[in-house]
């Protein structure tokens, strides 16, 4: 019964999204700050998170200035929550005409035809990290590879999975299905989508600088390149304001990125998302708990 209400109020949920596809960007932009807003007043565990995360990487700023920092950053985060409905829902040409492109796009099915070497895309947590993935799909002949953290409610898992799937013929696995998959995948030249820089525990993680706070940080994105001998090419996403649309940024690959040392190149990474952060500090993904494993020993810093 309990599964049933749920799948039917996803559905109602799920339609109300279909519907928002429809709304002029703009007028959809303005109802995300206007659930922001709400957001931000009412979430308050989130905000809790958002802000020690503020107060962690930005001890330079005072309290108000932080709190507005987080006031702006649930803006942006509601945006990319009503927006998602335009990449599950809006044709491909009208999403080519939202999201524009820079840099490289095409390297990765160039690198694959020319010296069949497969790309890691390595893209941070910013809002629009789903943008730059419809991008990807949008531009490249190629399919790629991601993995996904499936849903507990099974109608929000197919449609999530349906709606990041739809523009292209990307392969998805799960989380817990293990790296097999991915590896075989990449093998046959499929370019590896690759949002890195969550916390996910302390295997196959080492504790490297970010802010000057240790976080546990993966070492598999430098394994992996390093063994399967991979381009590394980042890709940044940014939400433009008052729904002008986004932009995706393909960067220039890293020639001394991976490695013999993954720890150090596990700082670097963060190194580089830093600064990726100080140009659009408030669309980074703060209410994740970014520093929640600690080095053993050592106190949580979210109590």
């Amino acid at each position: 019964m309990k599964a049933a209400l749920l799948n039917g109020l996803a559905r109602v949920l799920l339609g109300g999204i279909w519907l928002l596809h429809w709304l002029p960007l703009p007028l959809l932009a303005a109802l995300g700050s206007g659930l922001g807003w709400a957001l931000f007043h009412f979430a308050g565990a989130r905000r809790r998170v958002a802000l020690r995360n503020i107060e962690l990487c930005f001890p330079e700023r005072n309290v108000a200035q932080r709190r507005a920092l987080v006031r702006e950053h649930f803006r942006w985060l509601a945006r990319s929550l009503l927006e998602r409905s335009l990449l599950w829902h809006a044709s491909p040409e009208r999403l080519r005409r939202l999201i524009r492109v820079e840099g490289d796009v095409q390297l990765a099915e160039r690198t694959w035809k020319e010296q069949q070497r497969s790309t890691l895309w390595l893209v941070p947590h910013f809002l629009g990290v789903d943008v730059a993935g419809a991008a990807v799909q949008l531009h490249q002949r190629r399919p790629g590879v991601d993995i996904y953290a499936p849903q507990s409610n099974s109608v929000l898992d197919a449609a999530l999975l349906k709606g990041r799937s739809r523009l292209g013929k990307d392969e998805f696995y799960r989380r817990q299905d293990g790296a097999r998959a991915v590896v075989r995948a990449i093998k046959r030249g499929l370019a590896f989508f690759n949002p890195a820089d969550m916390d996910f525990g302390p295997r196959d993680a080492a504790f490297v600088p970010f802010f000057s706070h240790p976080a546990a940080t993966l070492l598999a994105p430098s394994r992996m390149a390093r063994g399967l001998n991979m381009v590394v090419q980042p890709v940044v996403a940014e939400m433009l304001p008052g729904g002008q649309g986004y932009v995706v940024r393909f960067l220039d690959p890293w020639d001394d990125w991976p490695t013999d040392d993954p720890a150090a190149d596990a700082a670097a990474m963060n190194a580089f998302i830093e600064a990726q952060i100080r140009r659009c500090p408030a669309q980074y993904l703060w209410v994740h708990k970014r520093f929640k494993t600690r080095p053993p020993g050592e106190p949580s810093l979210y109590d």
